[in-house]
């Protein structure tokens, strides 16, 4: 389990895989990546080259080149001389333990199968695997994996702890930032949190308090912004003044327990959807899918930049 990992498999190469392909790359690693879908092979070229340039400006490893990208459609191609396996299939557990019992018999015991997952737990996935459920872990990426720097690691009940710290080490030297789950949660903990938020904007929409654009501005030009910088507890230590977070909570228990208790539990019924779906198309204006992502991420580059500097 001590060997370093040089070449790595992707299996399944849609938003998030092929993102993590670029990243691989860019880290000068090998990558083979496959995937059943008739046009995979030309949307995952496609992706790696509108992402190098983003991948450059934020330096690239010694050696890397999107020419060591492998593709093939054949799955135990794909495995064979395998470091690690980063899994990006359906988040449907039928097929996640389909996959992982074919990867168990086929791969050697020290090559680590990491899982994208952002739902399904690591006990339910690794119970397929009856010869060495110790080395599958989740290695959930936040998207795009290439940009954002935070992966959660999580466990299963049968995961090693030699697994958890070699596959932490491996995404911390690709410049990651690594979180560890203590206990398996639905939808680990980055997910959950924006879960939440996302909940009371849903209901301050449905309320009529807000509109859909109102409502991101007020996150993305108010907390939003601060969250760039630091975390929501770092920044109520800041809030508390000189008394910090100890402080804070002097000052702001009770309304905050306020505001808990009329926090809403809305529904997606069709008329939200449909509300929501009308306000989102009419912030976006004349923007195209691709305008959009590409102000995202010049934005995430300048602010990784200056995350850099600290």
């Amino acid at each position: 389990m001590s060997k370093p990992i040089k070449r790595v498999t992707i299996i399944g190469t849609g938003v998030i895989g092929a993102s993590w392909a670029a990243l691989f790359l860019a880290k000068g690693l090998e990558v083979v990546a496959t995937d059943i879908a008739p046009d995979a092979k030309k949307k995952l070229d496609d992706f790696i080259s509108a992402a190098w340039p983003a991948l450059e400006q934020l330096g690239l490893a010694s050696g890397a080149a999107p020419s060591k990208l492998e593709f093939t459609d054949n799955l135990d191609a794909a495995l064979a001389g395998s470091d690690l396996i980063q899994e990006n299939g359906p988040e449907r557990i039928d097929f996640k333990k389909d996959l992982y019992r074919r990867l168990d018999e086929a791969l050697a015991q020290d090559v680590i199968i990491a899982s994208s997952s952002s739902g399904l737990t690591m006990s339910e996935i690794q119970s397929a695997c009856p010869n060495h459920p110790e080395r599958c872990v989740i290695g959930h990426p936040f998207n795009p994996p290439h940009l954002i720097p935070l992966v959660e690691i999580v466990g299963g009940a049968k995961t090693s702890e030699e697994t958890i710290e070699r596959v932490s080490a491996f995404y911390r030297g690709l410049g990651k930032r690594t979180i560890r789950l203590r206990k398996e949660v639905p939808g680990h903990v980055a997910n959950r949190l924006q879960a939440a938020l996302f909940r009371e904007m849903i209901h301050l929409i449905a309320e009529g308090v807000v509109s859909v654009a109102d409502a991101d501005t007020a996150v993305c030009w108010g907390p939003g912004l601060r969250w760039g910088a630091m975390g929501p507890t770092l920044l109520f230590h800041l809030a508390g003044g000189q008394g910090g977070i100890d402080h804070f909570f002097d000052q702001f228990t009770v309304p905050m327990n306020g505001w808990w208790k009329v926090l809403g539990s809305p529904q997606i019924d069709a008329n939200v959807r449909k509300a929501v779906v009308a306000g989102v198309l009419d912030e976006a204006g004349k923007r195209s899918l691709d305008d959009l992502t590409a102000q995202r991420d010049r934005v995430l580059l300048g602010l990784l930049a200056l995350r850099a500097s600290e």
